[in-house]
C-alpha cells in the first residue's frame, strides 16, 4: 500500500516540486494539498493521510498550531515540519506540538523520501545531532526551558533508563549510547522503548524536548 502524503505550504511552486519527486516513487502518492493551516485541517476531515509535510509560516493558521491540532486527534497522521535555518525556532515549537521531526526545505530528494518512509514506519526522522544544535540554539529563548518542575513520570524511570534518556537528549544515536554504556544496541533500543512508554511520548524527538523543558539536560547538551 502506498504512503499517502499531504503537502501543506503556501508556495505553489514548492508543492509542485515535492509532488513531482513523490510521484516518481512506487510506494508514495500525494493525496492532498493545502495552502494554509485552515485549509489543511478541513481537507484532513475527509481525506486519509499517513504523512503531512508541513510548512511553518503560512497565512490564516501557521504550521505550528496546525500541527498541534492535527496531533491532538486520535490516529493522527505523522507530521514533518519543513523549515529553513532562519526559522529554526518554529521547528522547535513544531516538535513540541507533536511533529515527528523537521527537515530543511532544500533537503536532497533522497533524504526527503527516506524521512517520509521512516516516519511512516513509526520512527522519528530528525538526526540527533541536528536536534541537539536546534535545541542548544533556541531552548534558552523559551519561557519554559529549564524552569518547569521535573516531569512527575521521570520518577518512574530506573537509573539506567534515566541515563539513557540523558544521552538521547544530548544527541547520541542508539549505537553511540551502546558504546558509551557498554551495552548492545538492542538493549539500548529496549530502554528507549520503555522510556517512551513510561513517559507517554511518541518518539525520541519528544524525549529530547521533555529533557530540555524539565531541566534534565541544559542548553549546550550537558546533563544537569
Amino acid at each position: 500500500m502506498s504512503i499517502r502524503v499531504m503537502l501543506v505550504d503556501d508556495q505553489v511552486l514548492l508543492r509542485t516540486g515535492f509532488r513531482m519527486v513523490l510521484a516518481a516513487q512506487p510506494d508514495m502518492e500525494v493525496v492532498a494539498e493545502a495552502g494554509d493551516g485552515v485549509e489543511a485541517l478541513e481537507v484532513l476531515r475527509s481525506t486519509a493521510v499517513d504523512v503531512v509535510l508541513m510548512d511553518v509560516r503560512m497565512p490564516k493558521l501557521d504550521g505550528v498550531e496546525t500541527t498541534r491540532r492535527i496531533c491532538s486527534e486520535p490516529d493522527a497522521p505523522k507530521v514533518l515540519i519543513l523549515t529553513t535555518f532562519d526559522l529554526d525556532e518554529y521547528a522547535f515549537s513544531g516538535l513540541k506540538a507533536g511533529a515527528s521531526g523537521f527537515m530543511l526545505k532544500d533537503v536532497p530528494p533522497a533524504e526527503l523520501l527516506g524521512a517520509i518512509r521512516s516516519v511512516h514506519s513509526g520512527d522519528a526522522v530528525v538526526a540527533p545531532s541536528t536536534t541537539r544544535r536546534l535545541l542548544d540554539r533556541f531552548s534558552p529563548m523559551l519561557p519554559s526551558s529549564g524552569r518547569e518542575p521535573e516531569h512527575k513520570e521521570l520518577g518512574r524511570l530506573t537509573d539506567r533508563e534515566r541515563e539513557v534518556m540523558m544521552l538521547v537528549a544530548q544527541g547520541l544515536s542508539n549505537g553511540e549510547i551502546a558504546a558509551r554504556l557498554v551495552l548492545s544496541e538492542a538493549t539500548v533500543k529496549t530502554h528507549v522503548g520503555r522510556i517512551l512508554t513510561k513517559l507517554g511520548l511518541r518518539d525520541r524527538v519528544q524525549v529530547v524536548v521533555l529533557a530540555y523543558e524539565t531541566g534534565l539536560v541544559r542548553a549546550g547538551g550537558g546533563a544537569v
